[in-house]
């Protein structure tokens, strides 16, 4: 069933991005291929290919190409499209059979389908469906040379000809010699020879521009210093450098790369990962090259079979790391904020350069390689109705998560809130119905307080000051903090709390989406914007707010919903009376404050108390928890000093249970009697279960 979702998840993807490709009009699709069949394209011109500033390949390019341009010319890019297609899913299944073995039947059936989908939805690749480009092509020729029944001298050829296309690439010759297969090596070296003295002795004047003059393409296409340029060539020059100095550093920070990225390729190589080895090859000639335009980083993302970490819940913060990077923008990736830009604009060349540089990939002969340290769960908790949990395979880790793939995923989430809340349907008449709707509702309720309340806001200087100080910081601030400190001092509990405040939030999405909502402040009723100042409603572009998010979703208020969840912990895991109290005031608060500065109607903070109610239901259904676990992790400092103990032997490894039965102790338990006495009994639900990625 997984393996058939799988299979047509690919086909949808892949059949949505071709289709988003041929609905444009003929003169807005494949727009590179212009350069091939526009009116000064390279099947027209008699000059050279580099009259222009558009062809930056190789002039063997030119030369082979030229043919699958010219019927891409004939059938306005449908053969094309669909071609690349054809090599995006040649690549996947390739990639799929050079997988390091041994794997078991289930992951050999479900990479390949998996493999077609993340290409498909990589930046690289969708950018060569949108312009038109080929440079799938040397990817697909390297990568064939990893397959178990490739000859020495069938890989020797491909990459002779995919260096002819794409020069950076004879690295992967300099790893063949290094491996010791040098008469393969030899021989790649040979083919891009003749291939390229071919190309000379048919296009001398375009081989001459290119080798000599642009010294290997060098400076051809776009500026070498614009954010498309993922190359150590481009960051310098970004950061400021220029000149004779950019050259030297460059080209010492290049053979650095070189020698330690090529070095941990012929290791992963001989250690039988050849993807993995093929992947870290490619990221060095991304890197050392003097362009790396984003249709060539490709070579990325196979970097994603590399096995990184000792425990099972590290290991998938490589693999999601990658994917991000080679999937979402930057503004996805990072806040816009100055210091974070900067990483998210070379998020592609950092990601490369810590495969090739830093990343630790296991080896084969790791005792971790197919057995990593095992998180503790707990069985799903029984509860009083008997079809309750609803998904009894999940079993709850009690262990702290990975810090990284928690933040990595803290992130992605609330973009992908931000995205949805900000596209939500915004058309002004429809938004100020459903806030007429709203107040004639609240009438008839008796609870229309909202014109009342914010006057009184509005008149008081320092209630005013106070409110809006208070909406704009503690939204953000308390939640954030709250987790922080869940995360560090009590990582079962923080993994009880975040499900429903998630649930929660994605059920308000669907509010937003489903009933757009002006708020007070914008219905023209005589509400006070107590923040912003008056609004001209008949701009479209009401306020400055209105560019940052969508201004009509009100209903339900997060505001209220994210402070209730606050509450509810604080009241749950707060050792004292005071400030248990102080947790179930802040929803209190948040509502009065909501109210006063015009922002949302009582009825919003009544949404925002319901989606989080249904947050703690709908995890109750599905999960079984219902109440905080007692199963409770120390403090950090608490797990680093168990560990210490345990190395040198004085904390046993095994937690005895009743009847004389032993389970392994995971680091959580160990840590908990180590701080705390030896234990008397252990919960019987508790087992070791092994995540394996």
């Amino acid at each position: 069933m997984v393996l058939g979702a799988l299979w047509l998840l690919a086909f949808v993807l892949a059949a949505r991005q071709a289709a988003a490709v041929l609905r444009l009009p003929p003169d807005e699709r494949l727009t590179d291929l212009e350069t091939w069949i526009g009116d000064e394209g390279v099947l027209h011109v008699s000059g050279s290919l580099y009259d222009g500033d558009a062809f930056t390949g190789t002039p063997f390019s030119g030369l082979v190409l030229k043919p699958l341009t010219r019927a891409a010319e004939q059938s306005l890019g449908v053969a094309w499209t669909f071609g690349t297609l054809l090599l995006v899913v040649a690549l996947g299944l390739v990639a799929a059979r050079a997988l390091p073995g041994p794997v078991s039947r289930r992951t050999s059936l479900l990479a390949a389908p998996l493999g077609i989908c993340l290409l498909v939805l990589s930046l690289p690749v969708r950018n060569t469906f949108t312009l038109g480009q080929t440079s799938i092509i040397p990817v697909l020729l390297v990568v064939l040379t990893v397959l178990p029944r490739t000859s020495g001298r069938q890989a020797g050829v491909l990459i002779g000809v995919a260096a002819a296309l794409q020069p950076a690439l004879l690295l992967f010759a300099v790893v063949m010699w290094l491996v010791g297969r040098r008469r393969a090596a030899a021989l790649a070296g040979a083919t891009f020879a003749v291939c390229t003295a071919l190309a000379w002795a048919l296009m001398p004047r375009d081989s001459w521009t290119y080798w000599v003059h642009h010294i290997g393409g060098a400076g051809l296409g776009a500026p070498a210093d614009s954010l498309a340029n993922q190359s150590l060539h481009g960051l310098l020059l970004r950061i400021g450098f220029e000149g004779p100095a950019e050259l030297a550093l460059l080209a010492l920070l290049a053979v650095t790369v070189a020698v330690v990225g090529l070095r941990r390729a012929v290791r992963y190589a001989r250690d039988g990962q050849l993807l993995l080895a093929t992947a870290i090859t490619g990221c060095v000639a991304l890197a050392v090259s003097p362009t790396s335009w984003q249709y060539q980083q490709l070579w990325i993302l196979p970097a994603v079979v590399g096995r990184v970490g000792k425990r099972a819940s590290d290991r998938l913060v490589w693999p999601v790391l990658v994917v991000l990077v080679m999937s979402l923008d930057r503004t996805a990736l990072l806040p816009d904020i100055d210091v974070l830009g900067h990483i998210g604009y070379n998020a592609p060349l950092l990601a490369a350069l810590a495969a090739t540089c830093v990343v630790p990939f296991l080896s084969r002969t790791s005792p971790r390689w197919d057995d990593p340290e095992p998180t503790p769960v707990a069985e799903p908790a029984k509860s009083r109705f008997a079809w309750v949990p609803l998904l009894r395979v999940l079993k709850r880790p009690l262990s702290r998560p990975n810090l990284m793939l928690e933040l990595m995923l803290i992130r992605v989430g609330y973009f992908a809130y931000s995205w949805i809340r900000g596209h939500a349907p915004g058309e002004r008449s429809v938004a100020e119905g459903h806030g007429h709707q709203v107040l004639t509702v609240e009438g008839w309720l008796h609870i229309d307080i909202e014109h009342w309340f914010n006057a009184i806001v509005a008149d008081t200087a320092w209630l005013k000051g106070s409110m809006n100080w208070y909406y704009s910081t503690f939204h953000f601030l308390i939640p954030l903090s709250l987790l922080g400190w869940l995360y560090v001092r009590r990582p079962a509990t923080y993994r009880w709390a975040r499900t429903p405040l998630a649930i929660a939030t994605m059920l308000a999405l669907v509010g937003f989406w489903l009933y757009p909502l002006a708020p007070p402040r914008l219905m023209d009723l005589g509400f006070v914007d107590t923040a912003h100042g008056p609004q001209d409603l008949e701009n479209p572009d009401f306020g400055a707010l209105t560019k940052l998010s969508n201004q009509y979703a009100a209903m339900p208020s997060l505001h209220v919903g994210w402070s209730l969840w606050c509450g509810v912990v604080i009241a749950i895991v707060a050792p004292y009376v005071w400030a248990k109290v102080l947790g179930m005031l802040y929803p209190l608060l948040t509502t009065a404050v909501i109210v006063g500065t015009a922002n949302h109607y009582v009825l919003d903070a009544v949404g925002g108390a319901a989606v989080v109610s249904a947050g703690f239901g709908l995890q109750y259904l599905l999960l079984g928890v219902g109440k905080r676990p007692h199963e409770e992790a120390p403090p950090l400092s608490a797990t680093m000093g168990a560990a210490v103990a345990r190395a040198r032997g004085l904390v046993p490894g095994l937690v005895p249970r009743r009847g004389g039965q032993h389970d392994d102790a995971g680091p959580v338990e160990e840590a908990q009697s180590a701080a705390d006495e030896p234990p008397k009994g252990g919960d019987p639900r508790v087992e070791l279960h092994d995540q394996r990625v």
